[in-house]
């Protein structure tokens, strides 16, 4: 089945046209790939920027059955469509837990190693891509490959992080984590400035999951000033008397939409400065400690289904960086940048990642920040000017919510993209597997027009 349909991916920008073909066979799919002149495979459109977005794609979502899980030791086996949130169904009430989530669980499994997808446990757990034991891949001849770290390991460690252009993923089995309970041990800390939340950062490190919501338009001493959430899942010992009744039970879904894109004039400087103010205030304390359900720890925003639409019609991009360590200095020129030119954003991310040495997926030892902004004039001029300092110390972008990189930017953040293109030219010679993105960054051979 093609159909010809408008697509975006989460940021809603850029819009194209485009022609989605779904499947739910694998012999329907190789058919698929073996006539079609270039594709990039597609899953639940909620990566940021251009990466899944081509004039054909490939929809995976009819692609989801679950082929195996091992219970005992926690083994899971799927085809790439089945999305976070059905596996978290099924594993949870036995005792697990996915090793790496991103802050959504409506994203594909195929979506989480394309992306190599972190969490708030990147300093102890790593990404998604190094808890899988292997994966099949039908590469642009229509051909299987099954692929893990010692079998075709180049294959396996480019497709990692890959955005989708070695092959198309169509089996993942990985590794997951055992869990005490489905509620998180939650500490929310204030600091009153960045020099504060770095230091939090510091003395918590022992925990598991990590990561702090920034205020990025204050100045003076309160410059930087945030709150630092961190977490364990809860020991049956930890809960109260009703929790320990059933102390793997499903969090309870709740969720409200956001029924219309917002106007573009409620996103300014004085909205995200109102939004900020009663953020940092609501917690009237310095430190809370409290018992929750992983869903709002995880996944607070997937309680408001569609919260995209708060940007507008026009959309809005995520930029997403990664900082050496040593470079504090290079995050803070950023959130003064920031500052300076009004361009808040109400969700400023900040984590701390582990060591990381791979071909091209985002992270490294450093700090990573992740900010919203709104489609406008001069935005992308703005980021522009964000890149040179984020080359200035060392660091580069996420192809994952990228959508306006150059290629310049790519080359000087990925010392081994020679070798990824390599790797990708070997098994898609043809640049059948292809993206609005992979074309803009020279990944791939030629040039998509956009519409």
């Amino acid at each position: 089945m093609v159909m010809k349909k408008k697509i975006a991916n989460w940021g809603n920008y850029p819009v194209m046209e485009s022609d989605e073909q779904l499947f739910s066979f694998d012999d329907q799919l190789q058919e698929m790939i073996r006539n079609s002149e270039g594709f990039i495979p597609r899953g639940n459109g909620r990566c940021y920027g251009d990466a899944s977005l081509a004039e054909q794609t490939i929809n995976t979502l009819r692609y989801d059955k679950i082929l195996g899980f091992d219970a005992e030791h926690g083994i899971f086996e799927c085809q790439s469509g089945l999305t976070l949130d059905r596996v978290l169904d099924v594993i949870v009430p036995k005792g697990w837990f996915l090793p790496v989530t991103p802050g959504t669980k409506f994203i594909t499994i195929g979506g989480a190693v394309g992306s190599d997808v972190h969490g708030k446990n990147h300093h102890v757990d790593g990404t998604f891509g190094q808890h899988i034991i292997d994966m099949d891949i039908i590469l642009g001849d229509g051909s299987l490959v099954t692929c893990s770290p010692e079998k075709y390991p180049d294959l396996f460690e480019a497709t990692c992080g890959g955005m989708g252009l070695t092959g198309m993923i169509t089996r993942v089995k990985f590794k997951l984590k055992r869990i005490p309970s489905s509620y998180i041990r939650q500490k929310q800390v204030k600091a009153a400035n960045l020099e504060e939340l770095i230091r939090l950062f510091e003395e918590y490190k022992h925990y598991t999951y990590s990561m702090a919501w920034i205020d990025c338009l204050q100045k003076g001493d309160s410059f930087g000033r945030g709150i630092l959430t961190i977490g364990e899942f809860a020991r049956p010992e930890e809960l109260n008397e009703q929790q320990r009744k059933a102390p793997l039970a499903l969090p309870r879904k709740k969720s409200i939409t956001i029924p219309f894109n917002f106007p573009s004039w409620s996103l300014n400087t004085l909205t995200v400065k109102a939004f900020n103010f009663l953020y940092y205030a609501k917690n009237t304390k310095k430190e809370i400690n409290n018992i929750v359900t992983y869903e709002p720890f995880f996944y607070p925003l997937d309680a408001l289904l569609h919260w995209n639409r708060c940007y507008g019609k026009k959309g809005f991009v995520q930029y997403q960086f990664v900082l050496p360590l040593e470079a504090k200095e290079g995050l803070i020129d950023i959130l003064r940048r920031i500052g300076a030119k009004g361009m808040g954003s109400f969700l400023v991310v900040l984590k701390v990642f582990g060591k990381q040495d791979s071909l091209i997926s985002f992270p490294f030892e450093g700090f990573t920040l992740a900010l919203d902004f709104p489609v406008r004039k001069g935005l992308f001029e703005f980021l522009d000017e964000l890149d040179e300092v984020v080359l200035k110390y060392g660091g580069r972008l996420y192809m994952s919510k990228d959508a306006r990189m150059n290629t310049a930017m790519l080359e000087a953040g990925y010392p081994r993209l020679d070798e990824f293109k390599a790797i990708v030219q070997k098994y898609n010679p043809d640049s059948k597997l292809r993206s609005l993105q992979s074309d803009r960054l020279q990944l791939t051979n030629q040039i998509t027009k956009r519409n």
